[in-house]
């Protein structure tokens, strides 16, 4: 019996993997497409039948990309709306979750669902108001108004929120009566405990805003402080398409986003995450 179960187990594992392995190809092989058509030369980018590796690779299409954008000055913006946001946004939604956790007040609870509802309205649906706010504050056409209104998301509030319920309350009670104030334990305690969090969001902000078209486009009018989603799709003609130049553009644009995850991802299961506390 104990051998059939091994077997069995062994069975399962494999189907699985296997299972996992056709899935992740699934994922994977559109990206690599992607990347080996930056390599083809205009002829063969929609040449039929369609191959997946290049004849004729060149680099001179990233050549092109590097020469046809600043990408120095695109990438500075982007880097630097991109990290204040996803700072500010880690520290707003850390406060919050801690306030939604640990402080029993009920209109505290109406905010926090108030909060998440708003989860189901489109982002389209708030552009407008949240455009009017920017501009009647001056900060239309300027870094600020993109990075101020991507601070708060529902999101954020809702994992940190979820994650501090979760670390008992005898834990800051215990703070509390050695003489730490509510800012010291959130500083000292939750938010190294909170860890975990912190970089997931971090990542997923990161990304969030780095990918952002939609609302850069909106505010932003000076071509000079375009974020790097916005710049490529300068690239995109009235009538014709340099598909060369906009593919390698595009491959470019994601590396930060690869380093950012292959950098911090190792974090997210970071088995500190129960550290100083008890069953």
């Amino acid at each position: 019996m104990n051998k059939v179960s091994k077997l069995h187990d062994k069975t399962s594992t494999t189907i699985l993997t296997a299972a996992l392995i056709i899935v992740a190809m699934l994922y994977l092989f559109p990206l690599v497409w992607f990347v080996l058509s930056s390599f083809k030369p205009g002829s063969e980018l929609f040449s039929y039948p369609l191959s997946i590796l290049p004849e004729n690779g060149t680099s001179q299409n990233y050549i092109d990309a590097w020469t046809s954008l600043d990408f120095v000055k695109y990438f500075s913006n982007t880097l630097k709306s991109s990290v204040i946001t996803t700072i500010l946004t880690v520290i707003a939604s850390a406060t919050c979750g801690f306030a939604f956790a640990k402080y029993d007040m009920k209109w505290l609870k109406f905010f926090f669902v108030c909060i998440i509802a708003t989860t189901m309205l489109p982002t389209e649906v708030i552009m407008n108001p949240v455009f009017t706010v920017i501009r009647k504050l001056g900060l239309y056409d300027s870094l600020a108004g993109i990075i101020i209104p991507s601070i708060n998301t529902a999101t954020g509030i809702f994992m940190f929120r979820t994650f501090f319920v979760s670390i008992p309350d005898d834990l800051i009670e215990s703070a509390r009566i050695d003489g730490a104030s509510d800012g010291k334990i959130f500083m000292s305690i939750m938010l190294p405990i909170a860890k975990p969090i912190i970089m997931t969001l971090s990542i997923f902000s990161f990304q969030w805003r780095w990918n952002d078209y939609i609302w850069p486009l909106i505010v932003l009018n000076d071509p000079k402080k375009y974020t790097f989603q916005v710049a490529i799709r300068s690239l995109v003609g009235a009538e014709n398409v340099n598909w060369t130049v906009l593919i390698a553009s595009s491959v470019i644009s994601i590396i930060p986003l690869v380093l950012v995850f292959i950098v911090f991802q190792r974090y997210i299961l970071d088995s500190g995450a129960t550290t100083g506390m008890k069953d």
